[in-house]
């Protein structure tokens, strides 16, 4: 086994830990974070289907977002749903055999990698492009790496540079992302001003215990 395939070997074993435990452990904070106070940003929904309609509306579509600047919603729109369909497009490296489905977007996938614009995912994004256009990589061998990581079944890692760079840059995403501002992505599902039922009249609002400790031990 070579070093470069050890060393990312090591490294993709670190930042999927490190995406997964820093993920875990902010998203069970969100939880158990007391919210004392009915704070829905009005006009919110006062039942609870209404308000899980309003969560799936906020979450594909960023409505409050698109109420408040079109430009900005359009121009992120389009960054969130291109980041998507790469994410979806790369399943393909960790199935097999690959899924109808992740064969159909790959085109989509594609050139939605045209869309993604913001630093290190514009660096991300330029190197993906550039080994589909540019210096083409043995996605097959790629596939074999990532599988055997999968499975711990180690197989050598290419040498291309681009790809390299690409991989670099994916696990460093992968590591500061449990600390960055990209937790918005699940910290969203918590925000009370989304999730919340405009019930006060009906309903007293009252912190749970759980929460309420966590906060006195805090």
């Amino acid at each position: 086994m070579s070093l470069l395939t050890i060393a990312f070997t090591l490294l993709f074993y670190f930042a999927s830990a490190t995406l997964l435990i820093g993920l875990a452990y902010h998203i069970r904070l969100y939880a158990v974070t007391p919210t004392p106070l009915r704070i829905p940003t009005t006009p919110a929904p006062t039942t609870a289907s209404g308000m899980v309609r309003r969560m799936i509306f906020e979450v594909t579509l960023f409505n409050s977002l698109f109420k408040s600047n079109k430009w900005i919603w359009l121009f992120g729109w389009v960054m969130h749903a291109a980041l998507l369909f790469v994410l979806l497009r790369h399943l393909r490296y960790f199935t097999d055999p690959v899924w109808s489905w992740v064969a159909l977007i790959q085109p989509i996938g594609k050139y939605a990698a045209f869309a993604m614009v913001l630093a290190l995912l514009m660096g991300i994004g330029l190197t993906g492009l550039g080994m589909k256009y540019v210096a083409h990589t043995d996605i097959v061998a790629v596939k074999a790496f990532f599988l055997g990581l999968m499975y711990f079944d180690w197989q050598p890692m290419p040498t291309d540079l681009v790809l390299n760079l690409h991989l670099l840059m994916v696990a460093l995403l992968m590591i500061i992302f449990p600390f960055s501002k990209l937790l918005h992505a699940p910290g969203v599902f918590f925000s009370p001003t989304r999730n919340q039922i405009d019930n006060p009249r009906e309903k007293r609002h009252m912190p749970t215990r759980d929460s309420a400790a966590t906060e006195s031990a805090s």
